[in-house]
């Protein structure tokens, strides 16, 4: 949830005047003296996107072209993905700004809460920008099928069961922000935008038992069945409505999600690389051709949500976000490590319980108290994780806040590499 207050409705004002005789309506005034026009959004921050994609990709590129030896067609498969998607970056800065004049129109616009007080708290803010990134990842993903799927492939119909499933979170989502659902109605979402998935799902359903735990099973596999379809549908809603709730401040909800799809990437390629099973190399293939588009169009819409920023993302991303993560885990057979690189969205989660159960009041932004003399943000006793840093490292920017925090996602990344390492052999 971004941190913005919607407008008032201008509805009762507009009765009003429908009552009055027609001698008594004051006529309308020119145009160009009642209204004046939106100023448009700041420039796309090119500049930041470009150290941050090199910061984070740097790893995933020298994988694939000189640490592993990856077979040409797949390798090929990969760089057209990464072609399209890298179209599809450029398509989505330039589609943002045009689409933040209609939303502005529309009076979908909000203001920001954590600069209340001062110039730019008194801006709208175009909100739910999130269903250009969503749109362009569907026409990227539809069209990379040209190059990749034949009428008979094995993974044509789970792909397109996957798109379904992220077009359908899409439209919910944006639903969200016009409609404004309240938050029982939002947990319940993800779970009708997974039913494509879990309807054309024909994967296994079995999981390797630990090998510390093989003694006490007595198997080595054990075949889940309709329980392992369950996981699958609480996963989807996990990932989705964690990214939601992970947010309220510039920059955070884009953030994460390029700095998890970046993990991702470093993973299928990792997997790739030191296996030599064809199936297990094409699930992890599978989940780069979803995560190359949303990781470009995220991080164009980031060069715009970022600190000052000059649109907000929407529940429309968040869905669409954690959803696209979500169906890569689930495809690509790696839902273990993508709860680990989520590991920042379940401490916030747990933070979050008692409120989100009602144990606790819940206000409806628990956002930071910002100080407009001094530019800075405290923490509330809020359950956060936003909230929890500024009470544990003290007052900050929103700026160096956001930036703490997803270095602290990165790190959580790291620290799932590093547990893959260790656990190698051993665990299974």
């Amino acid at each position: 949830m971004a941190a913005k207050k919607r407008p008032p409705t201008a509805a009762p004002a507009t009765v009003t005047a429908v009552n009055l005789p027609e001698s008594s309506k004051t006529p309308p005034k020119p145009k160009s003296s009642d209204t004046s026009p939106d100023p448009p959004i700041a420039q796309a921050k090119i500049y930041l996107i470009f150290k941050i994609s090199s910061i984070l990709l740097i790893p995933y590129v020298y994988l694939i072209f000189y640490h592993y030896k990856i077979e040409s067609e797949l390798r090929k498969s990969i760089l057209i993905n990464a072609i399209i998607s890298l179209i599809g970056f450029f398509v989505t800065v330039k589609m943002i700004p045009v689409a933040s004049k209609y939303v502005l129109r529309r009076n979908l616009f909000g203001y920001d809460i954590n600069k209340k007080g001062t110039p730019q708290g008194s801006i709208k803010v175009p909100e739910s920008l999130g269903i250009i990134v969503g749109a362009v990842f569907l026409v990227v993903a539809i069209l990379f099928q040209y190059f990749n799927f034949t009428a008979d492939s094995d993974w044509l119909v789970e792909y397109n069961a996957a798109l379904s499933s992220i077009c359908f979170m899409l439209l919910l989502g944006f639903v969200d922000d016009v409609l404004d659902v309240p938050w029982r109605v939002k947990l319940l979402l993800p779970s009708i935008a997974a039913l494509p998935l879990l309807m054309a799902y024909a994967g296994h359903t079995t999981i390797i038992i630990p090998k510390p735990l093989v003694s006490y099973v007595g198997l080595e596999i054990l075949d889940l069945g309709c329980i392992y379809k369950l996981y699958m549908w609480l996963l989807a809603i996990f990932c989705t409505n964690s990214i939601n709730i992970h947010a309220g401040i510039n920059g955070l909800e884009v953030g994460q999600t390029v700095v998890i799809a970046a993990a991702i990437l470093i993973h299928n390629i990792m997997q790739i690389g030191a296996s030599a099973d064809p199936e297990y190399k094409q699930a992890h293939a599978f989940s780069i051709y979803l995560v190359q588009p949303m990781l470009a169009t995220s991080l164009a819409l980031l060069s715009y949500n970022w600190y000052p920023s000059s649109v907000f993302v929407g529940d429309t991303f968040t869905y669409f976000a954690g959803m696209t993560m979500a169906v890569a885990g689930i495809l690509g057979h790696f839902s273990e490590t993508l709860l680990i690189f989520f590991l920042p969205q379940v401490l916030n989660f747990l933070l979050s319980l008692p409120q989100l159960a009602g144990i606790i009041p819940c206000p409806r932004h628990r956002l930071p108290k910002f100080d407009p003399q001094t530019g800075l943000l405290t923490g509330t006793n809020d359950g956060t994780l936003v909230n929890f840093f500024l009470r544990q490292l003290g007052r900050m920017s929103e700026q160096s806040l956001c930036v703490v925090l997803l270095v602290f996602q990165g790190i959580c990344c790291g620290f799932c590499f590093l547990l893959r390492w260790l656990l190698t052999g051993w665990y299974k």
